[in-house]
């Protein structure tokens, strides 16, 4: 009968990730085959950890075995573990590399097709671009495979050699301890094989540097911190090695009218004190152009307006966000004798409405 996961590993249902983590690497420590040699018991309990950490590792996964137990991971995607101690070592490759500071021990022929790199460029592109989209040409350096020796690093008529260190396996392993040690081969560099005579344009690499042009499409929405992925516009791979991608991250410059929130955007306009108190319309700037908004008489400053549908279109197509206006009411500073004598005037028709106000509240609860 199998025993629960989280008992396997010696944690709560709680653990996070990395106790989850923790407590695999222990259990591998103490269960490693290289350390119990001929122990099937110890072989079982490896295996067991693995499987139980295969599960509890991944939030997917975990999800359906903590809702419905083994009967959760048998539904075509997790069909059961029969793994060997090699399959196991393959794929936690990464994480025993990350435990024990090595490979899991020369299961990898360095001379196999190798990936190309991704790349990264940083984009800065203006505010209006951002709102409304744009098309840029970018120029980057990138790994190419070379044209005078196809990729094979090696000069014309020339061939390579199974390397005498490794054996052609791109690795050296080495005892230590319990363990067995593999690091990349030394002379060949993880090839497998060496060029008795290297090409003279890469020098042997296989692949120069070389200039490349690429057109990118911005879609109108995108702010500062937003990647776009160009697939297939990386460093080239190499023996057949996938081509990496190019990921484009944008900046987008500050405005100096305007300022985005979230999908809206927002910014404030002087309104004259007069217009404030009586009402009437300005004109404002919005990223489609000039727009007419009305002013209510009365209008204090901070009130904000909404422009609706003139924000920041959406990434995913839905509606797009709002123009926020907010009212800052300018006083002038230099009064003429005229407009002293009319504000005054204001003034002294405001005490008599405060005034008249005050009579009818005092009239009202009994006051003469």
């Amino acid at each position: 009968m199998k025993r629960d996961y989280y008992e396997v590993l010696g944690i709560a249902r709680t653990a996070s990730a990395e106790e989850i983590k923790r407590a695999y690497r222990k259990l591998a420590l103490k269960f490693h085959p290289d350390r119990n040699p001929d122990d099937k018991e110890a072989e079982e309990r490896f295996k067991e950890a693995a499987e139980a950490y295969e599960v509890l590792s991944d939030p997917q996964k975990r999800g359906r075995y903590d809702q419905y137990g083994f009967a959760g991971l048998n539904n075509g995607e997790f069909g059961g573990f029969n793994r060997s101690t090699e399959d196991i070592f393959s794929a936690f490759s990464d994480l025993f590399e990350d435990f024990f500071g090595f490979s899991a021990g020369g299961r990898r022929s360095g001379a196999g097709p190798e990936n190309g790199s991704d790349l990264r460029f940083d984009l800065v592109i203006s505010f209006e671009e951002a709102a409304k989209g744009t098309e840029k040409e970018i120029e980057i350096e990138r790994l190419e495979v070379c044209q005078v020796c196809s990729g094979t690093g090696a000069a014309d008529g020339s061939q390579t050699v199974t390397c005498p260190t490794c054996g052609g396996s791109g690795h050296v392993v080495r005892n230590e301890g319990f363990f067995r040690v593999s690091s990349t081969c030394h002379h060949c560099s993880g090839r497998g094989t060496i060029i008795t005579n290297p090409c003279p344009e890469c020098k042997g690499l296989g692949r120069t540097i070389q200039q490349k042009r690429v057109v990118i499409r911005i879609p109108a929405g995108v702010d500062t911190g937003s990647r776009l992925r160009l697939r297939n516009e990386g460093e080239a791979g190499l023996r057949g090695g996938i081509r990496g991608d190019l990921y484009v991250v944008i900046h987008v410059e500050a405005h100096e009218f305007f300022q985005r929130q979230g999908k809206d955007i927002y910014c404030k306009i002087p309104v004259p004190m007069t217009l404030a108190a009586m009402g009437g319309e300005i004109e404002v700037d919005t990223i489609n152009g000039k727009e007419t908004i009305k002013i209510p008489a009365g209008t204090q400053p901070g009130e904000i307006f909404r422009l609706k549908g003139l924000g920041m279109p959406d990434l995913r197509g839905f509606a797009p966000g709002d123009q926020l206006i907010e009212v800052e009411v300018k006083i002038p500073k230099r009064l003429t004798e005229r407009q002293i004598e009319l504000l005054q005037e204001f003034q002294e028709i405001e005490k008599e409405k405060e005034k008249g106000v005050f009579q009818k509240i005092f009239k009202k609860v009994g006051f003469k």
